[in-house]
């Protein structure tokens, strides 16, 4: 299971990043962190900042063939910054395009919402987010963990951080780990 993480050089929300990184781990898998540019990603705690980590790849030399799944983590300014970008924005329709699983978590559907990519599709996000997504043809949801398929891949979201023992779980068995 080789997993691609996308975020931008700086503020990605760090637990949303190491959790799922760590669950990809756990389940025999790779993870991949792919960014914008190359070096190090700053990542965030909230307002604060965090550890920074290593870039394996930039999108313009990665894409979804290479990859069981994608995952986007949240953090306020990482999706915000990811969405102006249209390397990230057509690096994730690719996903979808290729009906490859995604998961993404608390603000990430930013970056779907700009994919567009939600029409017809259910899932759940940091509430803020949701009358955008609705504005995107998706319908909002406030779950701990939503799994659609109503498309062309099987798209995972959750809401916070505090949703991440849900979401790990549900994205790692999606994108070919143990159940």
């Amino acid at each position: 299971m080789r997993v691609a993480f996308l975020t931008a050089p700086e503020g990605v929300e760090q637990i949303e990043l190491t959790d799922p990184w760590q669950a990809v781990l756990d389940a025999g898998g790779t993870p991949r962190l792919i960014s914008t540019k190359t070096g190090r990603i700053q990542a965030f705690h909230h307002l604060d900042k965090a550890d920074t980590f290593a870039v394996d790849g930039v999108l313009d030399e990665a894409g979804p063939g290479e990859y069981d799944g994608l995952v986007l983590p949240g953090g306020v300014a990482n999706p915000d910054a990811l969405r102006m970008d249209g390397r990230a924005v057509a690096f994730v329709k690719a996903f979808f395009d290729a009906g490859k699983p995604v998961a993404a978590i608390c603000h990430a559907p930013w970056i779907l919402v700009e994919a567009d990519v939600l029409h017809g599709r259910t899932l759940t996000s940091w509430p803020s987010l949701r009358t955008d997504i609705r504005n995107a043809g998706g319908t909002w949801t406030d779950q701990e963990v939503v799994r659609c398929a109503q498309g062309p891949n099987t798209l995972i979201t959750s809401r916070k951080p505090d949703d991440l023992k849900a979401f790990c779980p549900a994205f790692v068995e999606e994108f070919g780990g143990p159940a």
